[in-house]
Order: structure tokens, then C-alpha cells, then sequence
């Protein structure tokens, strides 16, 4: 029988070089000044959270903490502010990672909305708490742009680990 979609064959084992490569560029792209501009996605959260469901022991809210605290430097936002948002995406999508690896990627990014969605109210509770004033409703923009960016990252961030260690015609998998 053949598996039912892509994402359900047997993949290598995951680098940990590639994977805080993919968090730094996440990071890098996130201090792209472009986030005036709403619908921005949020690349550290969506790469934090990939990880920490396809690897939950290896990526957790240490990461989480780590690139949430050089985030609030790279904007110089409330410290803390992000750091305390990436921690509780890490903590959910850790928690949630065996329930929705049973899922194809596009249902995961469905699964992916409420998270992404307390994220920026997180971070939206702390600046207000701060003194700054209500960006708007298009901050929630970001939301759902992060979203959509689910499914072509999953393939994209798993790409090294889809790839054959050597070519056999014999062999089955």
C-alpha cells in the first residue's frame, strides 16, 4: 500500500546544525526592518514551532527563551516581551507535537492558528502593560501569514532529511 501523502514516508535522522541554522535565519528575517508593515510573518516563531513539534526534546523553551530575548534586543522592545511569548509557543507546540504529527501538513497549520494567535497576544498583553499604545487590528495580520508559511516550510525545513543516503534499486524504502 502506498503511504497517502509526502510527509508520511520514513525520514533520516534530523541534524541539530541544521535545525539552529533554520532558527537563526528566522532570526535574521525577523530583524529585516519590515515590521511596520502588517502582515509581516513571524519567522522565529514559525521555525521554533516546527521544531519543537517534529523535534520536542531536542527544541525546547530554552530556544524558545534564547531567541525571544535576542529578538526583544534585535527591536529593542520590553525585554522579555517575545521571550516569554516563544517560551509558552514552545511549551504548547512541544506539548502538542505527538497529536499533530498525525496530522498532513495543512491541517497542522490549521492547528498552528491558536498558537500563533497567543503569541502576538502575548506580546500585544506586554507592550500595552508597557505604556505603548494598540497597534491596530492588522497586527493580528501576522497571525495568519505565519500560518500559511506552515506548509511550504514544513517541506522546506525537512528537505534535508527526505534526501536518500545512497541509491539502490533494490532496496524497498
Amino acid at each position: 500500500m502506498q503511504p497517502t501523502h509526502r510527509s508520511s514516508r520514513i525520514l533520516l535522522p534530523v541534524r541539530m546544525g541544521w535545525v539552529w541554522i533554520t532558527l537563526f535565519l528566522g532570526l535574521t528575517l525577523n530583524l529585516v526592518p519590515t515590521r511596520a508593515l502588517p502582515g509581516v510573518p513571524d519567522f522565529v516563531a514559525l521555525a521554533l514551532a516546527f521544531w519543537c513539534v517534529r523535534e520536542p526534546l531536542r527544541v525546547n523553551m530554552g530556544a524558545g527563551f534564547w531567541l525571544g530575548l535576542l529578538t526583544d534586543i534585535g527591536y529593542g522592545s520590553a525585554l522579555g516581551q517575545h521571550a516569554l511569548a516563544y517560551v509558552l509557543l514552545a511549551f504548547i507546540a512541544s506539548t502538542m507535537s505527538r497529536r499533530l504529527l498525525w496530522f498532513p501538513p495543512a491541517a497542522q497549520a490549521l492547528q498552528m492558528v491558536p498558537l500563533f494567535l497567543m503569541t502576538q497576544i502575548v506580546m500585544l498583553v506586554v507592550r500595552l502593560i508597557a505604556g505603548a499604545e494598540f497597534p491596530g487590528w492588522e497586527y493580528f495580520f501576522t497571525t495568519f501569514t505565519t500560518a500559511l508559511l506552515w506548509f511550504p516550510a514544513h517541506f522546506v525545513l525537512l528537505l534535508p532529511q527526505m534526501q536518500p543516503i545512497e541509491r539502490d534499486q533494490n532496496r524497498p524504502l
